[in-house]
This record gives C-alpha cells, structure tokens and sequence, in this order.
C-alpha cells in the first residue's frame, strides 16, 4: 500500500530492495524495469532483485536478466 507521500507523485521513485520487501528512498509513482525499460507503478510492483538492486515488470523479463548474466 501507498503511503501518503507517494501517491500524490507521479515521478520516478528511488526504491532500496530486501529480501521480501522494498523502502522507497525517493517518493516517486513507479520505478524502471531493469530489463524493459518499462515503467512499472509501485503499487504494481511484484518482481525486485536484492542482490542487484533492480525491478523487473514481470517473470520473463527476470530469466531474460539471468539469461543475459548467467547467474542468479
């Protein structure tokens, strides 16, 4: 859920990614796919990397990722 700060922007948001969770450092209304270029709104944000520090707008753009890298 968004909080009061994020929803009014509609801005690129600056995200620090966990394990299982996400803390917006910057508010913003959507982050980048790593992958896609695609914007992704960050209420619809299911797909992040902790260890890369990257969003991904869906599964496929995630193997295309470890395709490209060769490792996870």
């Amino acid at each position: 859920m968004l909080g009061r700060l994020e929803r009014g922007n509609t801005g690129e948001a600056v995200v620090a990614y966990g394990d299982g969770t996400m803390r917006v450092v910057k508010p913003g209304g959507f982050v980048r796919c790593a992958v896609t270029g695609e914007a992704i709104p960050l209420d619809e944000l299911r797909y992040w990397s902790a260890t890369r520090q990257e969003a991904y707008a869906s599964p496929e753009a995630i193997l295309r990722r470890l395709k490209e890298t060769g490792r996870p």
